[in-house]
């Protein structure tokens, strides 16, 4: 099956280089196309906390605090911010900023678009992580205000990074469709509002007021083409001049044709599969032939480890992957805060994974169905049946399903699935391990992508603490060690960190991002 996709992938590009027109690839314009790799459900910016959502807010909305190409913290609505004390935060804001609609910039609309989040009762993916811990908010003066939290607390800047800056008389009676028709995407970002096609594109032209400096381009339209093929048909015919997530199979082909350069960068993004660990029965595992089980085997460590040990990440990596990722032995990337180095990749053992199967009363397997979207993250598709074969070699019977992500993300944060794949980007350790393994509590905003309900009192405490340290050093020390525990539990089971790639046409440049988004403000003509 792969191999006949490389094939349409590759006789898209020998077609489409014979007869792709070469003004169309190096004209330059005041227009520029980009195509994007993921849909983008809705433009409300508190709504659907997922990337290609937040990527795109960032269009229309700046947040207090953004953040660089590198994944460093650096100001935007406020131009500094200080802990004042242990439970306190001080931000500054900055000066001049205008609405769309040019009204002004105030402390009232942060304070408004602090606390809307907690309104929006019927998200599906909340961003009230990010804002449950504020128990206070002050107004100082008009360009200074101060956030308070019930216990110490140190990434606050982190925090704030995640939450767009909406109009208060914009939005304070508006519904998640009056952002998306238009009509109350008031935002300072960069470019203003034009048109939203679900599904087909988006429209947007230059803010010419925006406080950051006018943007190359007079309008923007993101055509969204989850399919590969199609993408990158559309780059090499002209249609488009940039895109995102460049097929993995025909990258180094195209590397060599001159009517196009490349961006790349290792990810902040992990590929990683939860597992339901709830007691009882799961709905996808079952006997071998077919009868659900009493007992859910995932619930049991040596289970998870057997799994994980099945996975050869190696051969995964340099195949499935073509490359363009490296096996994990974490949730965030190297480098970043809370990134443990003593944790070692599982090495690939099937033997070793019968063992532990045996141990835990399954000495020949069970059946097990997984689950994964096909149009979110590189190859995912084909990833999940790598690991489906993984999976057959040591006695699990595995079934794949693989949804477009609009249906299944839906389906998998009810709970529904018994083994489903997610990939998560995050600047830091604790703020991964609290959303996803954090034991889930409606109250602190922990757990809202727990899918698999994992829950250890242990964890939760070295969570907290790293979250509550100021002082860096102990707040990375801490997020360590919160990993090494959740990890050697196997609460989740990581894959690989993926790689960011960009093509663009000669001509264009882009500085490729560790948060793999795609602005379009940064894109430049040479």
């Amino acid at each position: 099956m792969f191999k006949s996709r490389r094939k349409t992938i590759s006789a898209w590009i020998l077609a489409l280089t014979i007869g792709m027109s070469t003004s169309a690839a190096s004209s330059l314009a005041a227009d520029l196309r980009l195509g994007l790799s993921a849909h983008v459900s809705s433009l409300d910016p508190h709504y659907l906390n997922i990337a290609p959502n937040v990527a795109m807010s960032a269009h229309f909305f700046d947040a207090l605090v953004n953040i660089d190409a590198d994944g460093k913290l650096v100001p935007g609505l406020a131009t500094s911010w200080r802990a004042v004390d242990a439970t306190t935060w001080e931000f500054t804001l900055r000066k001049g900023v205008k609405f769309h609609d040019g009204s002004d910039f105030t402390a009232q609309d942060v304070i408004f678009s602090l606390d809307r989040p907690a309104a929006l009762t019927n998200s599906p993916g909340p961003f009230t992580a990010y804002t449950k811990q504020i128990i206070g908010k002050k107004i100082v003066d008009p360009y200074t205000i101060r956030l308070t939290t019930a216990a110490p607390y140190g990434p606050m800047a982190l925090d704030v990074s995640a939450i767009f800056i909406v109009s208060k008389k914009a939005a304070e009676k508006a519904s998640t469709d009056d952002f998306n028709n238009g009509k109350a995407l008031i935002g300072t970002g960069p470019y203003k509002f034009a048109s939203f096609k679900r599904g087909d594109r988006i429209e947007v032209v230059r803010n010419d007021s925006y406080w950051g400096g006018k943007s190359d381009w007079d309008k923007v339209t993101f055509r969204i083409i989850a399919n590969s093929a199609p993408r990158l048909a559309a780059l090499l015919s002209g249609d488009v001049d940039a895109i995102e997530n460049v097929p993995t199979a025909d990258l180094s082909r195209l590397k060599r044709n001159d009517k196009f350069k490349f961006e790349q960068k290792i990810s902040w993004r992990t590929i990683f599969w939860h597992l339901d660990q709830q007691g009882g029965t799961s709905k996808y595992v079952t006997d071998k032939a077919g009868k659900p089980l009493a007992k859910n085997p995932l619930s049991d460590p040596r289970v998870r480890q057997a799994i994980s040990m099945a996975i050869n990440r190696k051969a995964m990596v340099e195949r499935t992957m073509e490359g363009l990722a490296v096996p994990a032995s974490n949730i965030v990337a190297p480098g970043l805060v809370g990134y443990n180095d003593a944790l070692k990749v599982d090495a690939y053992d099937p033997e070793g994974a019968k063992k532990l199967l045996a141990e835990a009363g399954y000495p020949d397997g069970f059946g097990l169905t997984i689950h994964g979207p096909n149009d979110r993250y590189i190859n995912d598709e084909q990833v999940v049946q790598t690991v489906a074969q993984f999976l057959n070699r040591i006695g699990i019977q595995t079934k794949v399903q693989t949804l477009p992500l609009s249906v299944y993300f839906g389906r998998a944060r009810t709970g529904e699935f018994s083994m489903a794949l997610l990939g998560w980007g995050t600047l830091a350790g604790d703020f991964g391990l609290r959303t996803l393994v954090g034991t889930p509590n409606q109250t602190t905003g922990w757990g809202t992508w727990n899918w698999g309900k994992y829950s250890n009192s242990a964890v939760d405490k070295l969570i907290a603490s790293s979250l509550g340290s100021v002082d860096q050093a102990k707040r990375n020390d801490f997020a360590k060690q919160a990993a090494a525990v959740a990890l050697q539990d196997h609460a989740v089971i990581p894959l690989h960190h993926q790689y960011a790639t960009w093509a663009m046409r000669k001509g264009l440049k882009y500085t490729a991002r560790t948060d793999e988004f795609t602005f379009a403000n940064q894109f430049h003509s040479e």
